[in-house]
């Protein structure tokens, strides 16, 4: 099964390409770009996450978020910002969240993570009175001291909060290993979300599927870098300025 596009066909708009899925697919403007602007299109986007500052001690620095070549880039770099809060110093890093939100559907990314300790990541969340939940779609770590780190693709779920259960935090995930190094090759991921299933693929190939026992929720789609301290420690801040690339976003509902 062939999910990716590398590029459009002359004559041929976004409209036109369709998931090679069963079914009718229609796409979804509000949450597909392909990132061949000048900037940002902020009817569409955050260029931050407006709900939080970023993982400490790396703060989301809207600065980071910047159009090039047809691309999103979402950057990482060592630096210290003035009149940061209390716990953000030495690295700044970048997110991006969609201003719509979204459940269920067909989502695809053709992107490239960062050359860098922080990660690189695309997910789905929200958080209301009485319900938040997640899906990650991947983060990846693209440069470690432990080498297998930069093969490792982490899909993951969380559910934190519930009517039912009231706030009681769990998740499980899967890793999928790459045959090569995730920093050095653009992949083309996809997630089917429906209401019985979460299917992730990467470069046409099924990677993970999971039942669909709790994410009912509208979610925003969100792209972002973070440090990940307890995880897989902090980047050396000597090392280069990291591009986690994204040539697009498509996301697409289905007909019924």
């Amino acid at each position: 099964m062939l999910l990716s596009y590398p590029c459009l066909i002359m004559g041929q708009t976004v409209e036109d390409i369709k998931p090679k899925l069963d079914g009718n697919w229609e796409i979804i403007p509000a949450l597909s770009d392909e990132f061949d602007q000048n900037r940002l299109d902020t009817s569409k986007w955050f260029p931050n996450n407006p709900g939080w500052l970023g993982r400490q001690p790396a703060y989301f620095s809207k600065d980071n978020v910047v159009l090039k070549d047809g691309m999103l880039n979402l950057i990482a770099k060592t630096e210290d910002l003035e009149g940061l809060p209390e716990g953000y110093h030495t690295f700044t890093t970048a997110a991006v969240q969609s201003k719509a939100r979204v459940k269920y559907g067909y989502f695809e990314i053709r992107c490239r993570a960062m050359d860098s300790r922080c990660s690189s990541a695309f997910w789905f969340y929200a958080i209301d009175e009485d319900i938040w939940t997640e899906i990650d779609v991947f983060e990846i770590c693209g440069k470690h001291p432990d080498k297998s780190w930069e093969h490792k693709f982490f899909a993951t779920t969380h559910v934190f909060k519930t009517p039912e259960d009231g706030e009681n935090h769990w998740s499980d995930h899967e890793i999928w290993i790459a045959p090569f190094r995730l920093a050095d090759e653009f992949i083309t991921v996809g997630l089917e979300w429906n209401e019985s299933e979460l299917v992730w693929y990467v470069n046409g190939e099924v990677v993970r599927t999971r039942e669909n026992s709790h994410w009912h929720q509208p979610l925003t789609m969100n792209f972002d870098s973070e440090t990940m301290p307890e995880w897989w420690g902090l980047p050396d801040p000597k090392d280069p300025t990291g591009y986690f690339l994204i040539d697009y976003v498509r996301s697409w509902k289905k007909i019924e």
